[in-house]
């Protein structure tokens, strides 16, 4: 009779390839203005493909910015239900001309699982779904939320968005980049990370959270972008009762946070902002 396997010590991606990577490169361009031409240097956010390895088996390639990627590889996992905290044993990177392979080491119950519903993601940037295989994959299982009871006043939403642009280096660098962050209840930035992918950015920011022990049941997300059905199933599966998003939300994302007890914010840009779903937890 064999021993059940013991989780392994997580093994630490090396310092030196995130530093070696870089998140952005610089690039001569002619700039326009006014009808006048110069010469400039710009900085380019770097597009990098980066593959998930899950024991082995390759699952999912997404476009990225190569930064965190121990967050990345957690928050994916944990996002996209292959594995719980738990089950999330260790990843070791490996820098390729190709690119990045993230190889991930999760318990045997959890590859049972991902085998089970099995897809192979050839996404475009920080493509949420493509490769799905079945409509049932698509529209999984949901925690349910509903009984969350944070309330979050319209002044904490606005004091967000404020301080927002505070978090976003890249972005002020490239223009290419979303952010997602993670706040108190009081409106204030705790956590935030971009990349070149929304979904990538919720990703390293679900890590971010689950790497520092952080719960996710006080507090709320914001993210520059919309709020489609795939933020709204990431952030509900890691525990965040409310999402606030710079832009619009989908109608199948309302209905997904509707249904799982999500409060869902769109438009919030300040003082004015929609609540489209849950909108007892926003107070005066």
């Amino acid at each position: 009779m064999h021993s059940p396997a013991k989780p392994k010590a997580r093994v630490p991606l090396a310092a030196e390839l995130d530093d070696a990577a870089g998140v952005a490169e610089p690039f001569p361009v002619v700039r326009w203005r006014d009808g006048a031409t110069a010469t400039a240097q710009v900085e380019v956010a770097r597009e990098v493909p980066i593959a998930f390895e899950y024991n082995g088996i390759s699952h999912a390639v997404m476009l990225a910015t190569p930064d965190d990627l121990h967050d990345f590889a957690l928050g994916f996992s944990l996002s996209e239900g292959i594995a719980t905290r738990e089950e999330f044993y260790a990843v070791e990177a490996h820098a390729s001309a190709a690119g990045i392979t993230l190889a991930i080491d999760i318990a045997a119950a959890a590859f049972m699982r991902l085998k089970s519903y099995r897809r192979t993601l050839a996404g475009r940037t920080g493509c949420g779904i493509c490769g799905t295989e079945s409509l049932d994959q698509v529209l999984r299982a949901m925690p349910d939320l509903s009984r969350r009871a944070i309330t979050v006043t319209a002044a904490a939403l606005a004091r967000t968005y404020a301080t927002l642009s505070a978090h976003q280096p890249l972005q002020h660098a490239t223009g290419a980049a979303h952010a997602a962050v993670w706040c108190a209840p009081d409106g204030t930035i705790l956590l935030a990370r971009e990349d070149i992918g929304r979904h990538n950015a919720l990703d390293k920011l679900i890590g971010a959270l689950a790497n520092a022990r952080v719960e996710t049941t006080q507090g709320f997300a914001m993210v520059t972008s919309r709020a489609s059905v795939e933020m709204v199933q990431k952030s509900a599966t890691a525990g965040m009762a409310m999402l606030a998003a710079v832009s619009a939300p989908t109608a199948l994302g309302v209905q997904v946070a509707v249904d799982c007890g999500q409060t869902l914010i769109g438009f919030a840009r300040g003082a004015g902002f929609n609540v489209y779903s849950h909108p007892q937890r926003v107070i005066g």
